[in-house]
């Protein structure tokens, strides 16, 4: 799946103001959750929470993907977000990370949730898309550039 079929109004957010990689994972699970039937920000919250603790996220060039499965989950979920202050993620190259698009997808999606990462990484491995999404200005334009950049 395209990034742009994951996101809805309410898991958009420009210019967050969160200091934290927890409260960055937080601020994702109270979006996702209003997306996600059978479930809880809390719940959502303790997976990806859990899967950071296995390794850090953060993709480099200030992206960090936060992805978990969660049982109850009916289809792929994705949220995204712009920091107003870029914020430690333990990413990769060592950067701060002010770009963030968390990604819930059911239980048993395996080929799903690989398939829609490698997406995800393609698409924020463009210079150019990044600069657009950091660029909005709007909840509403960075959705709007989120479903343009990513085909959907």
């Amino acid at each position: 799946m395209q990034l742009g079929e994951l996101l809805t109004a309410s898991t958009i957010q420009q210019g967050a103001d969160v200091a934290s990689k927890k409260r960055v994972l937080e601020v994702a699970s109270e979006m996702l959750a209003t997306s996600v039937q059978g479930t809880d920000a809390d719940s959502i919250f303790t997976a990806l929470l859990n899967r950071e603790r296995l390794g850090s996220t953060g993709i480099g060039s200030g992206v960090g993907i936060p992805h978990c499965r969660i049982s109850g989950a009916e289809h792929a979920v994705a949220a995204l977000m712009t920091l107003e202050q870029p914020i430690d993620f333990d990413s990769i190259d060592g950067q701060p990370v002010d770009l963030i698009c968390a990604l819930i997808v059911p239980d048993d999606g395996n080929d799903e949730h690989l398939q829609t990462l490698a997406g995800l990484a393609e698409l924020f491995s463009n210079r150019s898309a990044l600069n657009e999404l950091r660029d909005s200005q709007s909840d509403q334009s960075l959705l709007s550039n989120a479903i343009r950049l990513s085909g959907g």
